[in-house]
């Protein structure tokens, strides 16, 4: 074992807050290995010579105007269809979405959304977040849930400042 370093916990039988989590069977653990390596392919595995930094297979092909992008979006929606196989709970899928539509969004604006892409890296990301799910499901879904509703209010929050700030501007260009 490397000191200072994470363990990697698998699930095994184990009480969570008062429940017993069954043992990980081998499809799941199979499954999550192939996401890990997925994630891998599309966001780290082409390295940057002279730098540590890395990019992947989605930050080439986001580069093909608006198609690339989709291809992208699809591709990365495939770990969050097997997430969901593999029944983590929704908060925790809002928020791989949430990681998914950001990278789609943010993608579609030319160059930036390219460099953006691939610094955001969603995909690990997300197979991060069901790696933790798959450790603590509890914990995960938990904290997955704040997030989503923090996220909801300052939306809702941003939402009622546009809508005082356009009632504002309109009296004051009706008044003029």
């Amino acid at each position: 074992m490397i000191p200072n370093r994470p363990v990697k916990q698998s699930r095994e039988a184990k009480p969570v807050e008062g429940e017993w989590l069954p043992p990980e069977t081998a499809a799941e653990r199979e499954t999550r290995e192939r996401l890990r390596f997925i994630a891998w392919l599309l966001d780290s595995s082409i390295p940057i010579p002279g730098t540590r930094f890395t990019i992947g297979l989605d930050a080439l092909i986001g580069l093909i105007p608006f198609l690339g992008d989709l291809i992208g979006v699809l591709a990365s929606s495939y770990i969050l269809a097997e997430a969901n196989r593999l029944r983590v709970g929704r908060a925790v899928l809002m928020r791989m979405a949430l990681n998914v539509a950001v990278e789609g969004v943010v993608g579609i604006v030319p160059f930036f959304g390219d460099v953006f892409d691939a610094a955001w890296k969603a995909n690990v990301r997300n197979v991060r977040l069901l790696e933790h799910w798959a450790a603590q499901p509890h914990k995960a879904e938990r904290t997955s849930r704040v997030f989503v509703m923090l996220l909801m209010g300052g939306v809702f929050l941003f939402l009622c400042v546009c809508v005082t700030a356009t009632g504002l501007l309109l009296r004051w260009l009706l008044q003029a």
